[in-house]
């Protein structure tokens, strides 16, 4: 089966015709093949700007397209572009079908990139098929242009926001994801951990798409807490179970380093010393020594104990399945002594009290489980 057969078999091009199929060979360089193509001798080209048919006003030089690579040789269709005298537009460079604008990858090859880089990186995609690093970066960027024009933005009733560090550590980008039970996609990254990098979303959507938002799932940035109680008022902010405990073990750690530089301070025993993770670990992932190090502890009236009692309180919040049930006990502990510095869900309740009582109505967080 010759080049040209398998070509119009693949990749059949309606009012163009495969002509010469070569494989040149230069001394240095791999081998590559060669496809000439030409227009049908009736054909009339297709004007770029509106998609008329026109007549030729004349031929541009030779341009070379890169195509799916066949048995690991790049393939490369060459062709003279015509351009057309439109009588809405002007002089236009015709409209071909495998590729557009001033693209030197055809399109076939770009999703033929751009779904290999889905599974390896862009670096190996590039090295397996004998292309660039920015070949593949434009396939991508194509595959995601073509994605955003045709998306559906509406019929979304729950979102999930989060932040991702980049480069170095110390830059972030901001998430925003459709987690509904039928569909879960990425929406929106823009730089920074800012309300404006959040803004720039809610605003994005019809404000039908963002009235339909009933549930927003978040960590406690006080910046992504602001925008979602300005944009979406009437949803529930969801409040992720990690990060809720992660601030209930921050503040168990600044109460045993307070106590531990007090002990220290008034000449007494370093009983705190080589404490913190059997403070700030569950009961089940305690080691032995780190478990035995507690029991000791225990003994003693330390305010670090007694912040890790009240958080090992706390996780009976995630039991319930009943909002009414959960707003009582968080309540009970909204009315529980401070233990030194320690309030295990301050963030927590200040969020908590923005809204109203009921926790399946109004602007208020509820806690994910």
């Amino acid at each position: 089966m010759q080049v040209k057969s398998i070509l119009n078999r693949i990749e059949p091009l309606k009012s163009f015709v495969y002509q010469r199929a070569e494989i040149l060979e230069v001394e240095g360089t791999p081998a590559v093949i060669q496809v000439e193509i030409f227009p049908r001798a009736n054909g009339r080209p297709i004007c770029s700007g509106c998609g008329k048919k026109g007549p030729t006003y004349d031929r541009l030089s030779p341009r070379r397209f890169e195509f799916v690579p066949l048995w690991n040789i790049a393939v490369f269709f060459v062709y003279a572009m015509r351009r057309v005298d439109c009588r809405r537009c002007g002089v236009k460079v015709e409209q071909v079908p495998w590729c557009d604008g001033k693209n030197h990858l055809t399109t076939s090859y770009r999703w033929f990139l751009a779904r290999w880089a889905k599974r390896l990186s862009w670096k190996e995609t590039a090295e397996a098929f004998g292309t660039t690093w920015d070949s593949v970066f434009r396939s991508v960027k194509h595959a995601v242009f073509w994605g955003l024009a045709r998306r559906e933005l509406e019929n979304i009733e729950a979102i999930g926001v989060d932040e991702i560090s980049w480069t170095n550590g110390n830059s972030y980008l901001t998430l925003v994801y459709q987690i509904d039970g039928n569909m879960k996609r990425l929406l929106w990254i823009a730089q920074g951990r800012t309300e404006k990098s959040l803004r720039g979303f809610f605003e994005f959507l019809s404000e039908k798409a963002r009235k339909g938002i009933r549930f927003v799932a978040s960590d406690m940035c006080k910046a992504y807490l602001n925008v979602i109680a300005e944009q979406v008022p009437k949803a529930i902010n969801v409040l992720d179970r990690f990060h809720v405990m992660k601030n209930m073990n921050t503040a168990i750690d600044e109460v045993r380093r307070t106590e531990a530089a007090e002990l220290k301070r008034d000449g007494k025993e370093q009983i705190l010393k080589h404490s913190r993770w059997c403070l700030l670990k569950r009961p089940e992932n305690l080691t032995g020594p780190q478990a035995a190090k507690l029991d000791e502890l225990v003994k003693y009236n330390l305010k670090s104990v007694k912040a890790r009692l009240l958080r090992e309180v706390f996780q009976q919040f995630w039991t319930y399945t009943k909002g009414g049930w959960a707003v009582k006990f968080l309540d009970s502990l909204r009315w529980t002594p401070k233990v030194g510095q320690f309030l295990a869900f301050n963030k927590v309740e200040r969020h908590w009290a923005c809204g109203p009582r009921d926790p399946l109505q109004g602007s208020r967080a509820a806690t994910g489980r």
